[in-house]
């Protein structure tokens, strides 16, 4: 009988360790406003990266146009309904997405706001914001615009989209900055150029005229500068007209190299990336977080394009 016992306080204890839960591996999604642009194959790489180091899974997946907020929207309750640990999304309309984050943070899934505000309080509507201080970068372009033409000159500035945030600071930085120039006049800043390098095209060639008046021109993101450059050159004015882009590309890079774009405010998304994966974790372990980290933007001309810290964020 002593045996029997014996076996079967040894076969319980090994049924025990069987079952005895075990640390689940994370898993996170990261929802960009697009797939396409080179800026968000940046913070892919910056988050697949932070996945790799810090052993977690990290879902990549965003709309497939940069202007479908319902496509955002539903990819923000597909990842609720599926409990994934933590979501990280660069909101496509600041007020639209606002009522599926809080129902993902009502879930109990904690949300990073990265790239572009969301509207509501950090802290209780979403975790934290990680972006680049796009009111303070715009009025970095504005500057160096406005530097370029000396102080005076017609201006052109060609929005993104309604709703983006992260855009509308820059674009509002950057008027800020060009305003404060007596001798600055703006010629257009109601225009916008849509989600895709041919819609930003068609909406510079359809203000055409006013295009060929100005000296300078602030575009505020990927696309709307490739799209304004495009025309730019078919109307045989690149070059001609002082171009202040932000983000950066390989052809954008080649544009900078041959002076037909005077000067790019480039930020640093696969730090983006890397940090919006990294607070998620953070909070899964119970961290504390900050309502707003900078991740940084630099103004880059053709002289600097040899310097490495420069490279690095071109890369």
């Amino acid at each position: 009988m002593r045996c029997l016992a014996a076996f079967c306080l040894l076969f319980l204890a090994a049924c025990g360790s069987e079952s005895a839960p075990t640390a689940e591996r994370a898993t996170y999604a990261v929802i960009p406003k697009g797939t396409t642009h080179v800026f968000w194959k940046a913070v892919e790489r910056g988050a697949r990266q932070a996945g790799t180091d810090l052993n977690v899974d990290v879902q990549w997946k965003g709309p497939l146009a940069e202007d479908d907020r319902a496509q955002q929207i539903a990819l923000v309750q597909q990842f609720t309904a599926r409990k994934v640990s933590g979501i990280a999304l660069a909101p496509l309309d600041r007020a639209a997405l606002l009522p599926s984050v809080q129902a993902a943070r009502a879930a109990g899934i904690p949300v990073v706001i990265f790239d572009s505000a969301l509207d509501g309080e950090a802290g209780r509507d979403f975790a934290t914001l990680i972006a680049t201080d796009n009111r303070a970068a715009g009025r970095l372009a504005g500057a160096e615009l406005s530097r370029l033409l000396g102080g005076t000159g017609e201006i052109v500035v060609l929005r993104y989209v309604v709703g983006s945030a992260s855009t509308h600071e820059r674009e509002e930085g950057a008027l800020e900055a060009l305003r404060a120039q007596a001798g600055i006049r703006i010629l257009s800043d109601n225009r916008y150029a849509g989600a895709t390098i041919g819609e930003a095209k068609t909406a510079a060639l359809n203000g055409i005229d006013t295009l060929k008046a100005a000296k300078g021109v602030f575009t505020s993101n990927e696309s709307a500068t490739m799209g304004m450059l495009l025309a730019l050159r078919q109307e045989g004015l690149a070059g001609k007209v002082q171009l202040v882009g932000f983000d950066s590309s390989p052809p954008l890079v080649e544009a900078l190299k041959s002076g037909e774009i005077a000067a790019l405010i480039v930020q640093d998304p696969r730090r983006m990336g890397q940090l919006s994966v990294e607070a998620l974790e953070t909070l899964r372990k119970g961290g504390t977080l900050a309502g707003f980290t900078d991740t940084g933007a630099v103004l880059v001309t053709r002289e600097k394009l040899g310097d490495p810290a420069i490279q690095r964020l071109l890369e």
